[in-house]
């Protein structure tokens, strides 16, 4: 586990979300009618539910900008991403809510991506603050996390879309691994098992014997999308040894019961 709070840079990260929000933007532009209404891997949700709950997830940018602040300590990535699994019942309503109150989908996703990338031009300074639901967070952190909402939900869009791929921004895949990494950190601190995903990540885990020099005794080892879908519940352990997409070595290196880390 890091030793201190990861930092990212807020140059990179404003970068990458621009790359990630309009990458988004022209698959969604793209989508037709029958599109908008097939169903996703996220329970009862269509790709009309994703696609409103992405834009919501970058008009949050100006909505919770303007939003009041009463000066409260401000709350960490890792926090945000503590907390994502107490907030999944009302991020699914507002989706239903947004898919029954919206017009057209494509329409309203253009404008989330205008209104964003309005935040991001502006470059407000590392000081800048937003209120969000759960409390108030430096923008630069909470860009951080608009980064990870954008990898997890435009892999959940290519696979409803059964799209090959779909064109991460480097810095966008790298913070996502990177923070839903911490959030494992955090969930089951120790140094018994070193979680590997390069070429982004690294961190130790899971109380017990610390390893000081040499090859770990407990590794786990798998690449940056499987590791965002285990993470978020997209996929479960025994989904991604059964395709070998990750390798386990150790008596405690079954992270099953810990996983996912992020709703």
């Amino acid at each position: 586990m890091p030793s201190r709070a990861r930092t990212y840079d807020r140059l990179k990260s404003r970068a990458a979300l621009r790359v990630q929000a309009r990458a988004l933007g022209e698959v969604v532009a793209g989508l037709d009618d029958a599109q908008l209404e097939l169903p996703t891997r996220l329970g009862g949700w269509r790709v009309r539910e994703l696609v409103l709950h992405v834009a919501g997830a970058l008009d949050a940018l100006p909505r919770f900008l303007a939003a009041p602040d009463d000066g409260r300590s401000a709350s960490t990535i890792g926090d945000w991403a503590a907390g994502t699994a107490g907030s999944a019942t009302a991020i699914e309503e507002d989706a239903f809510e947004r898919a029954g109150a919206a017009g057209d989908p494509r329409v309203a996703f253009a404008a989330a991506v205008g209104a964003a990338l309005a935040v991001l031009d502006a470059d407000l300074g590392p000081q800048a603050r937003i209120v969000h639901r759960r409390g108030a967070m430096l923008l630069d952190d909470y860009l951080v996390t608009r980064l990870v909402e954008t990898v997890v939900h435009a892999d959940d869009l290519a696979d409803a879309l059964k799209l090959d791929a779909f064109p991460h921004d480097r810095h966008a895949l790298a913070s996502a691994v990177r923070v839903l990494a911490d959030a494992l950190a955090a969930k089951a601190p120790g140094g018994s098992v070193e979680l590997r995903i390069p070429p982004f990540a690294v961190v130790q885990c899971v109380e017990g014997p610390r390893h000081t020099r040499g090859t770990p005794p407990n590794v786990v080892e798998t690449s940056p999308l499987p590791w965002i879908r285990l993470a978020t519940g997209r996929l479960t352990w025994a989904d991604v040894l059964d395709v070998a997409e990750l390798t386990a070595s150790g008596e405690r290196s079954d992270l099953s019961s810990l996983l996912p880390v992020m709703a």
